[in-house]
């Protein structure tokens, strides 16, 4: 199933990037795997709903299997590297995905999700060698979910790097002091990135 997912990017124009894996430590809400997929733009992305190859990859390889699945869609800028916006070189062929996806209270939506966003970004850049990329933003998916506001990815370059990172009193604080409290609901994974898709399936 993952080695065709992986592939499927090859007949999909617009996508730039994908990782994909099983969900590390205990299940969250019953969901086992995850997919980070960027896009060019929103309307690549658009496209991949009713893309035929990705319709039937989804139909033979994904749906038998699942018993169910959340899509969070959201723009964000990445630096202007091309190694970065494709997610290429040798550093990117490991390390550990982890998803944050955050539903926030309405009242709180404006200024206060702007702060606490803006906060988490600037730690993540306080920590380079760690975290190699950090994207964010709003949902704009309220067709397949509109149980979360915004999402967050942030790509590790290791486990440890992982452990370190949410291990730190930095990021306890800004999770305590800017993030749980405006949130409703919170949904955490994490999955290790392996080299996957050696051949076209």
């Amino acid at each position: 199933m993952l080695d065709y997912l992986y592939t499927s990017q090859y007949q999909m124009r617009g996508m730039v990037a994908i990782s994909l894996g099983q969900i590390s430590g205990e299940a969250k809400e019953d969901y086992t795997h995850a997919v980070f997929m960027r896009f060019g733009s929103k309307e690549d992305l658009a496209k991949l709903y009713e893309n035929p190859p990705y319709l039937q990859v989804m139909k033979k390889h994904v749906l038998p299997y699942c018993h169910g699945l959340m899509n969070v869609d959201y723009e964000s800028e990445v630096e202007d590297d091309i190694l970065h916006i494709f997610r290429k070189g040798e550093e990117y062929n490991y390390g550990v995905e982890f998803v944050l996806l955050i539903a926030f209270v309405e009242a709180a939506i404006g200024e206060a999700v702007e702060d606490a966003l803006m906060s988490l970004q600037e730690l993540t850049e306080e920590h380079p060698s760690l975290i190699l990329q950090c994207t964010q933003g709003s949902n704009f998916n309220s067709k397949t979910s509109e149980e979360y506001t915004h999402g967050a990815v942030m790509r590790f370059r290791s486990s440890e790097a992982f452990e370190i990172f949410l291990s730190s009193s930095r990021y306890r604080d800004v999770w305590e002091s800017k993030l749980q409290p405006i949130a409703r609901k919170t949904l955490a994974i994490h999955f290790c990135v392996d080299p996957v898709g050696t051949e076209i399936m």
